[in-house]
């Protein structure tokens, strides 16, 4: 199943992709795609639906972020090889663990909203997963029964902030629109392998990082695993995995976003993203 988020920002309607691409409204079905919907109950649930008796969405319709009420937004860094040799970092022994805030979360064709004190805004394409089962200290060989399904997240991070300034990576990855995600949600079954997905991301029509989660260091299940041993994962936390190479950061002078640019993210069976940056007039 493709599960998304349409409408207004803030006021979005639950939905789902019928066999034709088509969105079909979810109202009266579900309040929200948030981790009660996306429980094993929930899920059969959705699953056993005739799409055709539900209506479809406007024309045109906005599609937000395609999960709701997002309780944790946990970023992995430096997760994939051939990324943290360009970064000319070490591969970790163990996986790096940031937080995200969640009011940095936008949708998949929402504007990247750039601070005008940013100086190296970059981008970052990231197979990502939410939770929908609660998990804690649970075992690699269990750890995908807790999860719903799989998104895009752009991982927009302000390098400055997020390393040359002290403290955290955090206060660098959670500026609002910092976190694009969606189109869609894809349920688990339809994601056979998450560790073999291929992913582009482009500016302004030129291809600047292609890569797979096969060079991912730590996969999904050691991830649930990992993580789930130092804090409880509940229904509805997304985890955003890491990045391939490519990033502005490793190019060589580094490049960084600037307005008018144009970000196009595409992983295979999850879709696509675009999104223009343009300057955050509140910022």
């Amino acid at each position: 199943m493709k599960l998304v988020r349409y409408g207004e920002d803030g006021r979005e309607i639950p939905g789902i992709i019928d066999t034709e691409g088509r969105i079909r409204s979810l109202l009266g079905v579900v309040d929200e795609i948030d981790g009660r919907a996306l429980s094993p109950a929930g899920l059969d649930r959705l699953r056993k639906l005739d799409l055709s008796l539900l209506p479809f969405a406007p024309t045109g319709a906005r599609l937000g972020p395609c999960v709701g009420r997002v309780g944790k937004l946990i970023g992995i860094g430096l997760n994939y090889s051939d990324h943290a040799a360009e970064s000319g970092l070490p591969v970790p022994t163990e996986p790096i663990v940031f937080m995200k805030a969640t009011s940095a979360i936008s949708g998949p064709y929402d504007p990247v909203r750039l601070p005008a004190r940013a100086t190296k805004a970059d981008w970052e394409v990231e197979l990502a997963f939410v939770i929908g089962t609660r998990a804690k200290n649970v075992a690699e060989a269990q750890a995908l029964d807790h999860v719903a399904g799989y998104l895009i997240v752009n991982d927009v991070s302000e390098r400055a902030w997020q390393t040359e300034r002290q403290g955290q990576w955090t206060k660098g990855k959670s500026h609002d629109s910092f976190a694009p995600m969606g189109p869609w949600l894809v349920t688990r079954e339809d994601v056979p392998d998450p560790g073999a997905l291929a992913m582009t991301l482009d500016v302004n029509g030129v291809r600047r990082q292609t890569g797979s989660t096969r060079t991912m260091i730590f996969g999904v299940a050691t991830l649930v695993s990992y993580l789930s041993s130092f804090m409880t994962l509940h229904p509805g936390d997304v985890v955003t995995t890491g990045t391939p190479p490519g990033v502005g950061l490793g190019m060589k002078p580094p490049v960084y976003l600037k307005p008018g640019d144009v970000m196009h993210l595409t992983i295979e069976g999850l879709g696509d993203q675009q999104q223009e940056v343009i300057v955050d007039d509140d910022a």
